[in-house]
């Protein structure tokens, strides 16, 4: 082993002698932090180098990343390849189906452990390596409120499999299959089957859930590699954009270009321009919401509906359409969506690849086919695949997916069936005795942010089963609670304020008659505002400790993305 000359401490910020542990004498911090690193086997020329940290969110609780460790090598091959030294480091993982009550409720925690970790560490940069729902939303909030140079690099998708010849991905066709199995048509022995083929390789859902959405969008603000959205998890590509990733995390180090050089008001509504054009998922407003918040943007729900009226759907995936993501990747992926759309986007943004958003889009694009990303003359349909609500049951905004939705059901008014809890929901939905019909509205009270359950995807109500049984397919289902972006259905979500904060979706009472406009933009109580006034509104507990007394104490609404309000960076007043 070769002896090689030190530098002096002195007063150089980059690399291992970045904020150092202060005993009160900078030069033995950087001694003694030298010391232990040599311990790893390191030696001094690679000590001196920059430093790229590497967010890790493996997790035996989360299946969507079990493929990280070969994806994290790759990272670590292209910052050695451009003369860093890459330093790995786990954060909180969130496995959207193995959290308890939802992973929503523990989005922000991750977030506030990526920050912190990325401040308290020596790193020039980091590379972000997530993927499942969450945790690319909280890396996103986490980096931007940490403001060093920070890349993205997602997990990519499943690939789908076969059953009885047929195509199966997670998890819109996990849904399809249980409401089969729900009315009869699906027995017990071949939901067995189904449940073995659903999910069969590393990556997230198949299909434009919350997972891809959020890789789209982080593509579509600047946060990713070009092009790397769509790759499937399995493929060569995925290994090589990790590659890349981490020589741009280098070049992102060396030129100081920090989150907020990249998620400006501008990159955010080219995001919510893609977001409405591949009819994404509805928790990607929330993410959104939040994500902006913290680079202190405010998102409205006005301009969305402003945005969602002149930005067609152009994207054939499931939910909606019949295709997958593996499929948008052979069409052209994110890329072609963006070109597509290039006459409705600010083109000046910068991106972590070094170029501007015009710049990528002026080079020639590949094939695309038509079938999975449509011409922007010829879309699926002439608006958004969402839409914001307002109106008496929902004064600060409901979320509605239409590209998901039967239309006959878009102008309705309907007598409410209510749930007034989760456990309520499940102890009488498929009661035979319960009084409903198909053109009921089912309404689903204390499932939103401020509610133990934590605002979970809860808002996909099953269909009663004696209606289910019957053929029905659909009917209006509103609630305060979320919805997997896998899912489908003329479902109301997210209104605001929910109901354990008291607001008018609390005073909702069995009979009741609720008119929904989506051509208006309307959900209204019908019930006057009297009558509302002599009705009780919850007083909902506080929980006595730990995390989730931080969350009760400091969640915002929907409408401002479920965020902790003193990590937005302006925080609201207190009519929040």
């Amino acid at each position: 082993m070769t002896t090689e000359a030190r530098e002096p401490a002195g007063t150089a910020s980059h690399g291992l002698r970045r904020g150092l542990t202060n005993y009160g004498d900078p030069d033995f911090a950087l001694y003694l932090r030298r010391s232990f690193a040599r311990s790893m086997g390191y030696s001094t020329e690679l000590l001196q180098r920059p430093v790229i940290g590497i967010a890790d969110t493996y997790s035996g609780f989360n299946n969507c990343h079990r493929h990280f460790p070969e994806l994290i090598e790759a990272v670590k091959r292209g910052v050695l390849a451009a003369g860093g030294l890459p330093l790995v480091f786990p954060t909180i993982s969130l496995g959207e189906v193995f959290l308890n009550p939802t992973s929503l409720m523990f989005r922000n925690l991750m977030a506030m452990d990526t920050e912190e970790m990325i401040r308290a560490q020596p790193m020039d940069a980091v590379v972000l390596v997530g993927g499942c729902d969450k945790t690319v939303p909280a890396q996103l909030m986490g980096a931007i409120s940490a403001n060093r140079p920070a890349i993205n690099l997602v997990a990519g998708p499943m690939l789908t499999s076969r059953w009885h010849g047929e195509r199966l991905g997670a998890c819109t066709d996990c849904r399809r299959f249980w409401a089969k199995f729900r009315a009869g048509e699906v027995s017990r022995d071949e939901i067995q089957e189904i449940e073995g083929n659903l999910a069969t390789t590393a990556g997230t859902c198949a299909v434009m859930g919350t997972a891809s959405t959020m890789a789209s969008i982080a593509e579509a603000l600047g946060m990713i590699l070009p092009g790397s959205a769509a790759i499937p998890a399995v493929h060569a590509d995925r290994l090589r954009a990790a590659e890349a990733t981490g020589r741009a995390a280098m070049r992102l180090a060396a030129e100081q270009v920090t989150p907020d050089h990249i998620v400006t008001p501008a990159s955010v509504e080219n995001a919510l321009r893609v977001l409405l054009a591949i009819g994404g998922s509805t928790n990607a407003v929330l993410h959104l919401t939040a994500i902006a918040g913290r680079a202190g943007i405010d998102l409205d729900l006005n301009h969305l509906n402003q945005l969602s009226d002149s930005t067609p759907v152009i994207v054939d995936l499931k939910p909606t359409g019949p295709h997958y993501m593996e499929d948008l990747f052979a069409a052209g992926g994110i890329g072609a969506v963006l070109r597509e759309l290039k006459p409705l986007l600010h083109l000046d943004c910068r991106t972590v690849a070094g170029e501007t958003l015009g710049e990528r889009l002026a080079r020639p694009g590949g094939p695309v086919d038509r079938e999975v990303v449509r011409p922007l003359a010829e879309p699926l349909q002439g608006s958004g695949g969402l839409v914001a609500l307002f109106g008496s049951l929902a004064p600060k905004g409901a979320i509605f997916k239409r590209s998901a939705a039967d239309p006959r059901l878009f102008e309705r008014e309907g007598r409410a069936v209510v749930f007034t809890s989760l456990e309520d929901l499940s102890a009488r939905i498929d009661d035979p005795g319960l009084d409903v019909t198909p053109d009921d509205f089912l309404v689903l009270q204390n499932a939103g942010p401020l509610s133990p359950s934590g605002m979970p995807e809860a808002g996909y109500l099953p269909i009663p089963q004696k209606l289910a049984r019957a053929g029905v397919k659909d009917m209006v289902r509103i609630s305060d609670a979320r919805m997997s972006g896998t899912a489908y259905g003329s479902i109301v979500l997210h209104v605001t304020p929910d109901a354990a904060s008291g607001g008018p979706l609390a005073k909702v009472r069995n009979g009741d008659r609720i008119r929904l406009s989506v051509e208006s933009r309307r959900i209204d109580l019908l019930v006057s505002p009297e009558e509302l006034a002599r009705r009780p509104a919850p007083t909902p507990p506080v929980p006595p400790r730990g995390y989730a007394r931080l969350y009760r104490s400091e969640i915002l609404q929907a409408d401002r993305g479920c965020d902790f309000n003193f990590l937005r960076k302006a925080p609201l007043g207190t009519d929040r």
